[in-house]
């Protein structure tokens, strides 16, 4: 398994007003599993933006991130009313471990993926795949340009022919089934392979979605093999899904997540990061 399913949906607060969108994506997972909401914000000791020892800063960190949790609790209850009724989490430390910690036996982890260009965005996505690698569950990253569209339930997923895309088709299938959208499983193969390379990667592709679509027979597959390189197929699909879904390795980084790392940055949808297990 590669969430909880009977756990919480966990989301980011950080009080920026595209932060409110990323609430927004996480009410309709909340809604959609009958899970729990859990709204968190992490603090630092001291204000970053400002010398330890400051007497202009206005308000202490643990005020501050109380209040982006008031705000982001009246903007559930704007959206939703009382079909959820959140918790909330503030703690002291890094985002990382905060945010992991707080989704230990979550099914989902959600945060915001800020507005930044060149080497900045990458550096951010980077940040995101390492929170995923450390959380017990899937990661889902929101565009701040993202915005609700309940017609667009298709699920996209990643699928490289190694052992690494497995979690991924998994929770992908799961996804598409609970959206009651299709699932178009994205292999990318070499432009100049031989006859013979192009059957087994076919092989290969059809072997991965195979076992987890007898669970689901509901989901209609869509196999797209193109010779497109795979971080242009993934940003290409993201344009027409409400969901893309890609794998990343537990624990220390590893240089096989690269694309992942970029599509991270780049898509326009909201990515789900569903590491492998050990």
């Amino acid at each position: 398994m590669t969430s909880t399913r009977g756990g919480a949906v966990v989301v980011e607060v950080d009080g920026s007003a595209e932060g409110l969108r990323v609430l927004d994506y996480a009410c309709t997972e909340a809604i959609r599993g009958g899970a729990e909401l859990v709204l968190v914000a992490s603090r630092p000791a001291h204000d970053p933006d400002l010398p330890a020892d400051s007497a202009r800063q206005p308000w202490p960190p643990a005020e501050r991130s109380g209040e982006f949790l008031r705000i982001a609790v009246a903007h559930v209850r704007r959206q939703v009313g009382r079909a959820l009724k959140p918790a909330v989490v503030c703690r002291e430390g890094t985002r990382a471990k905060v945010l992991s910690e707080a989704a230990r036996d979550a099914r989902l982890l959600v945060v915001r993926r800020p507005r930044r260009r060149g080497p900045e965005r990458l550096l951010i996505a980077k940040c995101n795949i390492l929170l995923a690698r450390r959380s017990s569950c899937p990661v889902v990253v929101v565009p701040g340009s993202w915005k609700l569209a309940p017609a667009v339930r298709d699920v996209a997923v990643g699928i490289d022919g190694t052992a690494l895309s497995s979690a991924a088709v998994e929770y992908a299938f799961r996804a598409a089934a609970d959206r009651g959208g299709n699932l178009v499983a994205v292999h990318a193969a070499p432009r100049h392979s031989s006859p013979a390379g192009a059957r087994a990667r076919r092989a290969e592709f059809d072997a991965a979605v195979l076992d987890p679509s007898t669970d689901y027979p509901q989901v209609l597959v869509t196999r797209y093999l193109t010779c497109r390189p795979v971080l242009a197929a993934l940003v290409h699909k993201a344009r027409e899904v409400g969901l893309l879904v890609v794998g990343a390795h537990a624990g220390t980084p590893s240089a096989d997540d690269q694309v992942a790392d970029r599509v991270v940055a780049v898509a326009d949808c909201p990515v789900a990061i569903v590491r492998r297990r050990r």
